[in-house]
């Protein structure tokens, strides 16, 4: 693995002197590698695919997972993924991930989104309030090959086509888009500043205008709609209640449970010392914020479809004044491509999230840090704000066009995240001007979405047998 990604790098894994005097290589020395990298690692190489023998059984991997996760929830989780193909996709990132480790490589590492799937793109709001689009989960971030993260996108578009009912030559010709602008825009990247590469996001309004001639922007205009109401007041008012003149979660079993007035203050007890170490992790502004706000109530929510089971908290604050907010302290495992790709740097999962989030995204959540459990709870949690206008894109409401655009959207909107974390004149370097690496990838993802149908079936179908 080469080390062209520095994510997640600290000050004591640096030689200061060596940190502030050593040249960098130049745009050019570095296309050159990547030059020389694909001479070793054809770009064809990228259409293989492990073969039946060789794939480990998918089924064993997800039972591995139960481990770190509330037994009752389980079942919820199969549930949700036996849906369709897409959701099964969407929920088995460590199939996926073990399937990857067994393709060609290119040796170009970045930080990896982990489960760059497109229904992990998003809008969300920036520190300044407007709405932008990026990547929005980071739950299995880690760095890797940067065509991991590309092949898991272009599998996803191949599969949600096919859940649309369409046929398989707009299933590649989506595919093959999110590739073609990955690609495309990687070299536009190559050729900027450092800095301009470094700030660069997608504003939602100019996203919108952009798209006005196009089939997707009637879909970006009401996710955006959506994500403007979707604040953190809004998550409030679903989720909370008055009783007895005090705000308190809702119970909506199993979905959102609070925690029982028997075990509340031992709860509270317990997560104060967690909530402590989170803001060890916040810089002082934060702090000074978070002052204003004092602990009200608990409860356990369930979220995602990969995630369902994995331990997550909310929790309401209110302001001297009553002003409310919610935060989420979700549990953090070790990455699913960790067994593949080496152990995290970090000893707190919940860290190595939080720092693969910061290099990925441009604008981010103020509130975004990490913390441990108790001993009740001895797992490693990220927190973040709840529902702060976010809001996505149904694939199932776009026809064929909406769909291709949207794949070059997301496409673009990775490769902008894999500059930040990675070198882009390398991967621009590795994958030419040629449309090899298009086809490959594109080819690859058509005869993933016959795994990930394969692998769905054995999971409906065990879940009939049980």
């Amino acid at each position: 693995m080469s080390a062209h990604s520095t994510a997640g790098t600290t000050a004591d894994d640096i030689d200061v002197q060596a940190f502030f005097t050593q040249r960098r290589p130049s745009r050019d020395a570095r296309r050159a590698d990547g030059v020389q990298r694909r001479r070793s690692v054809p770009l064809e190489s990228h259409a293989e695919l492990p073969g039946p023998d060789d794939r480990e059984d998918p089924l064993t991997l997800l039972k591995a997972q139960e481990s770190s996760r509330e037994p009752a929830l389980v079942p919820l989780r199969y549930a949700r993924m036996a849906t369709d193909p897409f959701a099964f996709l969407r929920g088995s990132a460590a199939v996926m991930a073990a399937d990857l480790s067994k393709t060609a490589s290119s040796g170009i590492s970045v930080q990896l989104c982990g489960d760059a799937h497109l229904a992990n793109f998003g809008m969300f709001a920036s520190a300044e309030r407007s709405l932008v689009f990026d990547l929005n989960d980071f739950d299995e971030t880690h760095p890797g090959p940067f065509e991991w993260d590309v092949k898991r996108l272009a599998a996803s578009f191949a599969v949600a086509a096919r859940n649309n009912g369409f046929k398989d030559k707009h299933a590649t010709r989506a595919a093959r888009a999110a590739v073609t602008a990955y690609r495309v825009t990687m070299a536009d990247l190559a050729e900027m500043p450092t800095l301009r590469v470094w700030f660069a996001e997608l504003d939602v309004d100019l996203l919108v205008e952009r798209l006005r001639k196009t089939a997707l922007r009637q879909a970006t205009v009401k996710a955006g709609s959506k994500a403007r109401r979707s604040t953190g007041d809004a998550a409030v008012l679903k989720l909370t209640e008055t009783v007895d003149g005090q705000r308190r979660f809702r119970t909506d079993p199993p979905l959102l449970v609070p925690v029982p007035p028997a075990e509340f203050d031992a709860t509270v007890e317990s997560l104060a010392h967690t909530y402590g170490q989170y803001l060890q992790t916040l810089p002082p502004d934060r702090i000074a914020l978070l002052m204003r706000y004092s602990f009200v109530d608990i409860a356990h929510k369930v979220v995602g479809v990969g995630s369902v089971g994995t331990r997550a908290l909310v929790l309401l604050l209110e302001s001297g004044d009553g002003d409310p907010m919610l935060l989420q302290v979700k549990q953090a495992n070790a990455s699913v491509l960790e067994p593949y790709l080496g152990a995290s740097r970090f000893d707190n999962a919940g860290k190595r999230v939080v720092v693969g989030q910061r290099v990925l995204q441009t604008t981010g959540d103020p509130f975004l840090g990490w913390t441990r459990g108790g001993k009740k709870a001895p797992y490693d949690f990220y927190v973040r704000q709840l529902k702060d206008m976010k809001g996505s894109i149904e694939p199932t409401l776009l026809d064929q066009e909406a769909l291709g655009v949207y794949a070059q959207l997301c496409g673009a909107t990775l490769a902008r995240a894999h500059a930040r974390a990675g070198d882009a004149s390398a991967i621009s370097g590795y994958l030419g001007t040629s449309d090899e690496f298009d086809s490959a990838v594109a080819e690859f993802a058509m005869a993933y979405a016959d795994i990930t149908e394969h692998d769905h079936g054995l999971l409906t179908q065990a879940i009939v047998e049980r």
